[in-house]
């Protein structure tokens, strides 16, 4: 199986797996912590063009597990996440896996919220180095074990 396909199968996987868990996933925590996991990813190279910005904020609008809030208010969080990390990459980042820490407490949040980074990330078809990375970061940053996501 070719990788573009291997991460558009991983991608369809968690999402399948997110919305299972849906009910579940209705905290403040958690939303908060999706939303700067959705600007984590989409800076991940340290820059965002307004194309990249779009597609992840449609992406936001469309999930079918990120519904259960206002779409308004997802995108004014993954906006102010994502000036966070584009005025001053490495110090947005501190703060923005501080909104991610948010989601620790509740283990299926915890993973769901790397789920949603991983959906985000593999969305175009190419999860790549530094998208997995900062993936990877969120996943120690929630006390879970990278290799459970095959990171």
């Amino acid at each position: 199986m070719a990788l573009w396909d291997r991460i558009k199968d991983s991608a369809t996987q968690m999402q399948t797996q997110l919305v299972a868990k849906k009910n579940d996933l209705k905290s403040g925590a958690f939303r908060d912590a999706s939303m700067a996991m959705c600007a984590l990813v989409a800076a991940a190279d340290g820059t965002i063009d307004p194309a990249e910005r779009q597609r992840v904020a449609q992406l936001i609008a469309t999930n079918e597990v990120l519904q259960n809030f206002p779409a308004d208010d997802l995108r004014r969080r993954f906006e102010e996440n994502l000036n966070r990390l584009t005025t001053d990459f490495a110090f947005g980042k501190v703060s923005v896996l501080q909104e991610i820490a948010k989601a620790k407490k509740k283990p299926a949040e915890a993973r769901a919220v790397i789920q949603i980074g991983i959906v985000i990330g593999g969305a175009d078809g190419d999860f790549d180095k530094t998208e997995q990375a900062v993936v990877r970061e969120a996943c120690y940053t929630l006390d879970l074990p990278p290799h459970e996501f095959d990171l």
